[in-house]
């Protein structure tokens, strides 16, 4: 797949998400597209590397296509860019205020709106409109699902930081504290309770990032207290020890939890592409996102210390 044809290809998975499946999930294979992309752009990857992530992510595409999810460019009048981020932007108004689904709907709109910046406009107006209402579909729901030491409702219930430890934070400094924060894990567990949270602050986060870099400060500042909600839980989780009591709220983890082994290779080398990232379907996305997101985080941050680099490893997919 060409660059625009990728873009194009996972913002039609967006905008075909809730017709096809009257849920919001295939969505995550559509926003894993997109970051493949500017992964691959943004990071200047060549060769073996770029061809191997363009092989893998083009078999995802192609698992969760139909034909509403067209790689084409869309037929009929195409919104141009700033209509169609307003549109979405507008959607993600009326949801960002709160933690829904460890910020999943912040992710899907940034993305999404960065994809149609880049291409210069993308979609018809029911095809913009379809992922304004993914966006929308999100009024409500749960924090998330799975969780260490904290109940849902527990969860919704944390208070706003002490006056000044966000206000003002810019996104250089947001990628900071986050890449800090990975950066202090004693250890990290192979659990949705866990891994995958810690996976979800960097996207969340680089999600709020992305949306200050395209102009909406007001959405990246409203959506610091909902992340700082998910950073509060994963802080009373950072200096567990193997075979310590836990309090697991979660449908799908049990212990015992295993500790995650770091990966041997960094997703900015060939190697680490040369596994089927799609043997676990889930997780196809975040092979994707979550180095994307990381690597993000690094160059907004001017670097990372040894620690986050070597904690990154043990969440990636």
């Amino acid at each position: 797949m060409t660059n625009r044809i990728m873009l194009a290809s996972g913002l039609a998975i967006l905008a075909s998400c809730l017709k096809n499946t009257n849920d919001i999930w295939e969505a995550h294979f559509g926003a894993a597209a997109i970051a493949a992309s500017f992964f691959i752009e943004e990071n200047g990857l060549i060769g073996e590397t770029a061809e191997a992530i363009v092989e893998q992510a083009d078999r995802m595409v192609a698992r969760h296509s139909t034909g509403d999810a067209r790689a084409e460019e869309p037929t009929g009048r195409t919104l141009d860019a700033l209509s169609g981020e307003r549109i979405i932007a507008d959607a993600l108004a009326e949801t960002i205020d709160g933690l829904h689904w460890v910020g999943h709907n912040v992710i899907y709109a940034a993305i999404g709106m960065k994809a149609i910046r880049e291409l210069g406009g993308w979609g018809t107006e029911n095809e913009i409109g379809a992922i304004a209402d993914l966006i929308r579909a999100f009024k409500g729901k749960i924090p998330g699902r799975s969780w260490i030491g904290f109940k849902t409702s527990e969860v919704k219930a944390i208070s706003p930081p002490p006056p000044g430890e966000l206000e003002g934070m810019n996104g250089s400094e947001l990628s900071r504290l986050v890449l800090k924060e990975l950066a202090k894990f004693k250890i990290i567990y192979r659990a949705e309770a866990h891994h995958d949270l810690i996976g979800h602050m960097l996207t969340f986060s680089h999600a709020l990032v992305t949306l200050e870099e395209l102009g909406y400060a007001d959405l990246y500042q409203r959506g610091l207290f909902p992340l700082f909600k998910l950073i509060q839980v994963l802080r009373t989780t950072r200096d567990i020890r193997p075979g310590e009591p836990i309090r697991l709220v979660s449908p799908v983890d049990r212990e015992p939890l295993w500790p995650a082994a770091p990966s041997s290779w960094l997703p900015t080398e060939s190697a680490y592409w040369q596994i089927d990232r799609g043997e676990n379907e889930w997780d196809f996305g975040h092979a994707f996102k979550f180095p994307y997101s990381f690597y993000h985080h690094v160059a907004r941050a001017g670097g990372a210390e040894a620690a986050a680099y070597n904690n990154f490893r043990r969440i990636l997919a």
